[in-house]
């Protein structure tokens, strides 16, 4: 049995940060995943934007660290070498009811401390972003948000803990925990780990972890979305836009990714028995409703579709001999604390990417005061990303080389995917098509140690 100060459980972003922040104190931390690799849940489904904070219930939890990680997004990325492109965003309204909205935010956002917001006229949204449709009554603009590739910032925070001394133990599925007298046992299918503390970040099934110990308290409800992906010469605004729908519902929101592409989405629909498979009345929303606001973007150049899980936390009440919601989804952020020793993030969604820093803060600043740790004067918070090589070029839409690909596995990658999180391969208008067999070949190579 392996023992340890502190043990994460999820890989995602909000885990590989929690684990490095663990890291700067003077602590030994593991990090468990049941997958072969860091984020590939949830990390990888969004929208990746990093909010200013004007959405959000002034003088909440989720207010403050919303506007204190956009402050700080620029300065974590540098450390990490993980692009980030603060491009700032307009919210438009098209109609009184919408425009209500947006005058509401405006307020919440001068009341939390947002910088650089201002409303501004319909006019002057169109010069601003010709792109968008004739019509736009008022708009909201952030100058600070932006958007960042959430699994790559996921993995540079994970090769930095790494670096700083955590252990990580990939494909490793936790099956029970049990509270000791020193702290907790953690049952996995690899054996056991002892721990005096448990950081609980296991994203869609963060509520189900909590409950091999504890009886229910918070439950996820979940909402399937859709998004869709268009080629890098398609025409795109610079902004990030939000639609404030005037009719009840959920409007589209249209991203300048880092890496070049226009994400659309996501819709929202209920989760059916395929989370992970895109629908069709997702794909209508999503093409109509940005017709309807920018419609100058060509939808002919979509290269791909995803789907998403998107959490929704709610309080629950033992009923009727059951466990229901209380009817009320949480509208900050959840962090439970059943235990001294024992933290949960259940449910962390919009504007969680923004926070995930903010959050690994203050899960292990929890830990380091709970078990009287001091700071380790030896971190290194710096990360070297991986670098473009010119020479044999293996995917070509994005210019990889066979360089970088082995460097991706050296690094972890143990799939495709993997090298494609770290690299961009397959990111291209073929969606690696052309580069998927050679990547696999270069793989099975390093497994056999033949590279």
């Amino acid at each position: 049995m392996r023992y340890f100060d502190a043990a994460v459980i999820g890989g995602g972003v909000l885990g590989c940060l929690a684990a490095r922040n663990l890291m700067r104190w003077n602590l030994s931390a593991v990090l468990i995943e049941a997958a072969e690799d860091v984020c590939t849940g949830i990390t990888r489904s969004n929208t990746a934007i990093v909010y200013a904070g004007y959405d959000n219930k002034v003088g909440s939890l989720k207010a403050r660290m919303t506007v204190r990680g956009n402050r700080h997004f620029d300065a974590l990325c540098e450390t990490l070498e993980v692009p980030f492109n603060r491009c700032g965003s307009l919210m438009v309204s098209f109609g009184p009811g919408a425009d209500r909205v947006l005058r509401k935010k405006y307020e919440n956002g001068l009341q939390s401390g947002v910088s650089g917001l201002r409303l501004i006229s319909g006019p002057e949204a169109l010069e601003m972003e010709p792109m968008l449709a004739s019509g736009v009554s008022l708009a909201l603009h952030a100058p600070s948000t932006g958007t960042v590739n959430p699994w790559q910032l996921g993995i540079a925070a994970f090769e930095n803990a790494l670096h700083n001394g955590c252990e990580p133990r990939l494909q490793t599925w936790v099956l029970g925990i049990r509270h000791t007298n020193d702290g907790y046992i953690i049952q996995t299918d690899k054996g056991e780990i002892c721990c005096k503390v448990v950081l609980n970040c296991a994203g869609l099934n963060a509520d189900k972890v909590q409950e091999l110990l504890f009886p229910p308290s918070v439950r996820l409800f979940c909402d399937g979305a859709d998004f869709l992906i268009l080629d890098k010469h398609a025409a795109k605004p610079q902004y990030i836009i939000f639609q404030e729908s005037e009719e009840k519902g959920k409007g589209v929101t249209a991203v300048p990714t880092v890496d070049g592409n226009l994400l659309l989405g996501p819709s929202q629909r209920p989760l059916d028995a395929k989370p992970w498979a895109t629908s069709h009345d997702g794909m209508d929303f999503l093409r109509e409703a940005t017709a309807q606001v920018l419609p100058g973007v060509d939808l002919a150049q979509v290269i791909r579709s995803f789907a998403s899980v998107r959490p929704n936390p709610h309080r629950v009440v033992w009923r009727d001999g059951a466990y229901i919601p209380d009817g009320k989804s949480i509208g900050s952020f959840c962090i439970e604390n059943p235990a001294p020793g024992f933290y949960s993030l259940i449910g962390i969604k919009t504007p969680g990417l923004t926070c995930a820093d903010e959050l690994g803060v203050h899960l292990a600043r929890e830990t380091a005061e709970y078990l009287g740790a001091g700071e380790r004067k030896s971190f290194d918070p710096y990360r070297k990303a991986i670098h473009r090589k010119d020479h044999e070029i293996i995917c070509q839409c994005e210019q990889i080389s066979k360089a970088e690909i082995l460097e991706a596995i050296a690094r972890g990658a143990a799939t495709v995917d993997g090298v494609k999180r770290r690299v961009g391969s397959g990111m291209g208008r073929c969606q690696g098509a052309r580069c998927s067999l050679e990547i696999e070949r270069l793989l099975e190579a390093a497994k056999r140690g033949i590279l």
